[in-house]
């Protein structure tokens, strides 16, 4: 069997060009984030932000013409005239989501001697913490403890193979996400579509 990171939609493999981040493949890639099992809690969020009834998904199957990249959506969706614009909430709450995944396994691979749950600490307090209240702060740490070891996680998506083989696509994957957050997060506040 294929190691888990060998099977799964790659952010490196998202197509971006001048009109933006390919929607379809961003919202594969996102979906298929390390299994559903891995890091429940923030899977379990970034699934809803993607599927939900009112999601980044729904908005673009009911807009697939002017929803190709996430900017495309975004802007469809503004000139809707829909205030509500639960779409873009979506994407703003989903890639806040992968940022938080992105800066805590950047944080992983750069002190490989630290547990998982310090880099979600970490990553958590420099990107999530300043949007929620105390109360799901709280909520927030108990969840971050559940995360896998270290080791299991490693063992979960390289099914066996060598850090030798796992940590170069790891990286690629890191840079690619953090590229398109980059992207992403300029193109929203820039345009006053939502803060990350």
């Amino acid at each position: 069997m294929a190691p888990l990171f060998e099977t799964i939609k790659s952010f490196k493999d998202v197509p971006i060009n001048s009109d933006g981040v390919d929607t379809v493949n961003f919202l594969d890639a996102s979906d298929d984030l390390f299994g559903s099992k891995v890091f429940g809690f923030v899977q379990s969020d970034i699934r809803s932000n993607i599927s939900a009834s009112l999601g980044v998904r729904t908005f673009f199957e009911n807009h697939q013409d002017s929803s190709q990249t996430l900017e495309e959506l975004v802007k469809s969706e503004a000139a809707s005239g829909d205030q509500r614009k639960h779409g873009t909430a979506c994407l703003v709450r989903l890639l806040r989501g992968l940022a938080l995944t992105q800066c805590a396994l950047k944080h992983m691979q750069d002190h490989p001697k630290e547990e998982l749950h310090v880099c979600f600490k970490s990553a958590y307090d420099s990107v999530l913490k300043h949007h929620h209240a105390w109360v799901v702060r709280g909520v927030v740490y108990v969840a971050i403890r559940a995360v896998p070891y270290r080791q299991d996680f490693y063992q979960r998506i390289s099914s066996g193979e060598p850090a030798e083989k796992f940590d170069p696509e790891l990286n690629s994957w890191l840079q690619a996400l953090e590229e398109i957050i980059s992207r992403m997060k300029q193109f929203l506040e820039n345009g006053g579509y939502g803060r990350m």
